[in-house]
């Protein structure tokens, strides 16, 4: 456990308190919203402009970071602005604030993430990314486990008294920001270039990115164009019949299969290679798509949320790696921002069109679409030759 380092704990113990006071509220978040008046429509645009938010700020800070050598400061930034986002979502009702809370949220994660996986990244050698990113994955994901069981458990006193648990999750998000001042910037490579930076010149790293880099991102933005919110999937087995305490049950098994996944299969990608975990992720996240095309009893869909865990196991936290395996160290925050831009856009879209495609033609037809698009996607892997792809 050697290649786990300070920071490595560090960066782990803050996505996991952020995780517990965002996971807190994300099985609630749709029944709260529907409760204050949201269509499916709305949720559907609420949820693509905040993840759009989130994924182009990503590559315009990701980009500042590498330029001004800096990481923390902008970790410490990012995971505040998410820390003050939760009050405001129980203080705020009118749709125009909800997007601001929500926003300012995404905001936060997006300051943050391209400097986080940084310096992640630099805290790892290509043979360990696996398993340093896969460990931050599993202890990120605990969080998402025990927010949403401390959720179950308030609910279960006071039911639907969501607003409360807004404030509540003010809480550990608090201890997030106290965490992040344990870190030390290290000295990177500053950029002797200080002229100005447009908030979209992170795009431009496109054309001078290496070609292995392309070719692995086209593949996962084609993915991400298909791959709404989490929240239709919680949507889905409410409207299946389960309960409030059920869907919270549920999400909470997905994230303890997915916390206790990340870190072996991190282990066994950087054994066997990324690229093939990767596929057999995006592979069970197929299976789990067609299976939601079906109205069926709780313990199916127990057993498709097991295989969800798994595939977000095998995917978040191996996609990144793979990403820093094949850039230069002093444009990493630039490529995982960029990556993460394009594909916030992408997942902008595809949560609107999953909302639009729903209403229109239900569920089922909107599940299917994406199951078909993400079987497309693992044969593009499958077949397209990326073996100079991953340096070890």
């Amino acid at each position: 456990m050697k290649y786990i380092t300070r920071a490595v704990w560090i960066l782990s113990l803050i996505s996991l308190f952020t995780d517990m006071a965002s996971e807190m509220l994300y099985p609630i978040m749709p029944i709260y919203l529907k409760s204050i008046g949201f269509s499916i429509v709305l949720i559907g645009v609420l949820e693509g402009v905040a993840e759009a938010t989130a994924g182009l700020s990503k590559g315009y800070f990701g980009k500042l970071s590498d330029i001004s050598g800096k990481r923390v400061p902008f970790v410490q930034i990012g995971y505040g602005l998410s820390a003050i986002s939760k009050p405001m979502m129980a203080l705020f009702v009118y749709p125009l604030w909800i997007f601001l809370a929500r926003t300012t949220d995404r905001l936060g994660k997006g300051i943050r993430t391209g400097s986080r996986d940084a310096i992640l990244s630099d805290e790892a050698r290509p043979a360990t990314k696996g398993k340093v990113f896969g460990f931050h994955r599993s202890m990120d994901t605990l969080g998402a486990v025990l927010g949403p069981a401390l959720a179950l458990l308030y609910l279960y006193f006071f039911p639907a008294d969501y607003k409360t648990l807004f404030l509540i999750a003010f809480i550990p998000g608090i201890l997030a920001v106290l965490s992040s001042f344990g870190l030390k910037n290290k000295h990177i490579a500053e950029q002797k270039n200080k002229v100005r930076t447009p908030f979209f010149s992170f795009l431009k790293y496109w054309k001078t990115s290496p070609t292995a880099y392309r070719r692995v991102v086209v593949g996962l933005l084609v993915f991400a164009l298909f791959n709404s919110s989490d929240v239709f999937l919680l949507l889905r087995v409410k409207q299946a019949g389960l309960d409030d305490t059920q869907v919270i049950g549920i999400y909470i098994f997905y994230n303890l299969v997915y916390a206790l996944c990340a870190f072996p299969l991190g282990i066994i990608a950087d054994k066997i290679g990324l690229k093939k975990i990767f596929i057999i992720g995006l592979s069970l996240f197929v299976l789990v798509y067609f299976g939601m095309s079906f109205n069926a009893s709780l313990y199916f869909y127990i057993g498709l949320f097991f295989l969800y865990g798994l595939y977000a196991a095998a995917t978040e936290g191996i996609s990144k790696a793979w990403i820093s395996n094949i850039t230069e160290k002093k444009d990493t925050a630039t490529a995982i921002g960029t990556y993460s831009g394009l594909q916030s856009i992408c997942a902008m879209l595809a949560s609107s069109l999953t909302g639009f495609v729903w209403f229109q033609f239900g569920a089922t037809v909107a599940f299917i679409a994406t199951a078909v698009v993400t079987l497309i996607v693992v044969l593009y892997f499958t077949t397209v030759q990326f073996a100079q792809v991953e340096k070890n």
